[in-house]
Order: C-alpha cells, then sequence, then structure tokens
C-alpha cells in the first residue's frame, strides 16, 4: 500500500515526494490519538484518518508543490524539510516513547491453513493490499481517469487544450497517494509499533520498490514490493548484518540491466 501511493505520486506524476514515510508515521499517530480520545474503534479510526491525511497532502500539493512544479532538486528539497518537521511535532507531541498497538479483537488469533497456523491479521493485511494494488491498478491503467492523469503527466499543455483540469487532478491523485500512506502506516501499526525514525525505515522501502518495478507503473511497484518484501524478510532473520545491502542489491542489478527497471515507463 505505501508503495503504490508512492507510484502515484513519483512514479506517474514524478514528484519526488520524500514526505511519504512521514505520512505513514503521521496517520499511524492520528489513528491512536483518536482512538483513545474518541473511543472510536479501529477501522473507524483507519478510514478517517486516511482522507484527513489525504487532505492535507491535497493542501500541501496544492499550495507548495505546484509552485514547483518542474522544478525536481526544489522539490526533493521543500519534501525532505517538510518530513523532518512532521517527525518533530510527532516527537513534540507523543514524545520519544514507542507505542504498542492493539490487533483489533476482531481478527486476532490464528487462521488455519493447509497444516500451518497463520496470525489472521496478517492475512487481512495481505487481503488488503492485494484489493488496493488491484483497484488502484485497474483505476489508472482501464479508466478515463487514469488516462486523463497519465496525459496530464505526458503533455500537460494539450491536455488542457482539451479542457482537463490537470491541476484539479493532481491535487486529487497527490491527495490519494497520502491517504494510501497513512492508511498503510495505520494498519501496519499493530505489528510495527510506533515511533519516531519510523518514516525514515519506511521511506528507502518504498523507494527501492519503486525504482526496482519501474517508475510509473503499478504492476511494477506490485512486483517489486513481493520481490523486495521476500528478500528484505530473509535477509533480517538469516544475515541481519547484511539486511540492507540484500535490500539495494536487486534494485542496483535490475538498474544496471535495465535503467527502467522491471516495469518503468521512464529512468530515474
Amino acid at each position: 500500500m505505501l508503495s503504490c501511493g508512492f507510484s502515484l505520486i513519483f512514479g506517474l506524476m514524478k514528484i519526488p515526494n520524500l514526505t511519504h514515510g512521514s505520512f505513514f508515521m503521521l496517520g499511524a499517530y492520528v489513528s491512536v490519538q483518536l482512538v483513545n480520545s474518541t473511543g472510536l474503534n479501529f477501522f473507524a479510526s483507519a478510514i478517517i484518518c486516511s482522507l484527513f491525511i489525504g487532505l492535507i497532502g491535497s493542501l500541501f500539493e496544492r499550495t507548495i508543490i505546484r509552485k514547483l512544479s518542474g522544478n525536481h532538486q526544489a522539490q526533493v528539497l521543500v519534501t525532505l524539510g517538510l518530513s523532518f518537521v512532521i517527525s518533530d511535532l510527532c516527537l513534540m507531541t507523543w514524545g520519544g516513547e514507542a507505542i504498542s498497538v492493539p490487533t483489533p479483537s476482531a481478527i486476532r488469533g490464528m487462521t488455519k491453513f493447509w497444516m500451518l497456523d497463520f496470525p489472521t491479521y496478517r492475512i487481512f493485511i495481505v487481503l488488503v493490499g492485494i484489493l488496493t494494488a488491484t483497484f488502484f491498478y485497474l483505476v489508472i491503467e482501464k479508466s478515463k481517469f487514469g488516462a486523463k492523469i497519465r496525459a496530464g503527466v505526458d503533455d500537460p499543455d494539450m491536455t488542457r487544450a482539451m479542457g482537463i483540469p490537470i491541476h484539479k487532478l493532481f491535487t486529487l491523485t497527490f491527495g490519494i497517494g497520502t491517504g494510501l500512506a497513512a492508511l498503510a502506516g495505520i494498519i501496519g501499526s499493530p505489528i510495527l509499533s510506533i515511533y519516531t525514525g519510523l518514516d525514515m525505515d519506511m521511506l528507502p522501502l518504498a523507494l527501492v520498490v519503486v525504482i526496482l518495478g519501474g517508475a510509473g507503473s503499478l504492476k511494477g511497484s506490485i512486483l517489486g514490493s513481493l520481490i523486495i518484501a521476500i528478500l528484505f524478510n530473509f535477509g533480517q532473520a538469516y544475515l541481519p548484518e547484511f539486511a540492507y545491502f540484500i535490500l539495494f542489491l536487486p534494485m542496483v542489478i535490475i538498474l544496471a540491466l535495465k535503467p527502467n527497471g522491471l516495469y518503468g515507463k521512464f529512468s530515474i
């Protein structure tokens, strides 16, 4: 889910959004605060917080990113600066101690699959991830909305001449991407816990996945997520001192052989 959101913003719109990990972390923190202060259940809080963070992302694109259109260096610097601001605000608001998030009671326990037992919550996350990836693949690749977004990126002048409001579409797409990042942080929090620095732990994973799969390709992001997840988890289990080496090695090899990534539409 994190890489799908990042693929929409960086891969499709070509905006190097280094606040993506911060929105992941912020969504998790805001969701926990909402549950603790209002008594909402986990799922209602996830929906509300994702929409709220998506709105923040849309405002950020509309007021700042849009003014830096085409200036990738400035976009990198401003998004990196905002990520530091969000990280410090989280530290000031919630402190430096890690927060454990209980698994929702409705999907606790284990589920037997053949002769193995799997945590039910992790199966839920897998299913949500599959549904999210499938939905956005169909929207971007098969729908009129996706065609408008792709046209606006490839030839903005012609797209405007056809009467398509590409600025509104870009704002909406940026908001969807940040909302997805927040939702990923919320549903991942019962497994990862929440702590300051979570943003910088998650951002490299999204970067590697999108670059490996190919910028501009949701199909590549899905395949890249599977490759990186398997390699990184086995690397942490069996060769923990080389975990990050194992994480970045596939990206280096793929880019050496295919500069556009596995299914990329343009090179990084």
